[in-house]
């Protein structure tokens, strides 16, 4: 995902302020869920789990980065594909409900772990990521061909 992310800054990055600062996001975002997931170069010390507190913070920029796209962002990129002929418009209100679906393994992922009162909850904390990992995969790219609509028109 990180490797992807990269590519996308290439491709994106510069062309305006609000979309280099949700791709930062996005990086910040998986850097703490390879952090939390124990994943290279982040590994876990002797195979312990996180943090709770460790697990919160990431819940709260998990959200943070949900809400940037949905109350930010997509507007503005619909806006922009709309304003580039019917084909963008019907891609974005294709992916744009696409993306709205991984919102709900978003947060249903913060509700378990933010509000969480032990650490009994951690026994599913591996499963977990693996689901929320394999959403935002789904969801970062379905933004990414969102961000590829506009760029095309504004290239073209």
């Amino acid at each position: 995902m990180l490797r992807k992310l990269e590519k996308a800054k290439q491709k994106w990055g510069g062309a305006n302020t609000l979309i280099d600062q949700w791709l930062d996001n996005r990086r910040n975002l998986l850097i703490n869920y390879c952090q939390i997931a124990g994943l290279p170069p982040y590994e876990l010390q002797d195979n312990s789990l996180p943090s709770i507190d460790n697990i919160r913070a990431f819940c709260g920029k998990l959200v943070d980065y949900v809400s940037e796209g949905h109350f930010e962002v997509y507007d503005q990129v619909v806006t922009a594909c709309e304003k580039n002929g019917a084909t963008s418009r019907a891609l974005a209100q294709q992916l744009v409900p696409k993306i709205l679906e991984t919102t709900d393994k978003a947060l249903d992922f913060n509700d378990k772990y933010s509000e969480a009162e032990n650490d009994q909850v951690l026994i599913q904390l591996d499963q977990d990521l693996s689901v929320l990992g394999h959403a935002m995969e789904t969801r970062f790219e379905l933004e990414d061909e969102l961000l590829e609509v506009l760029h095309a028109k504004h290239s073209a």
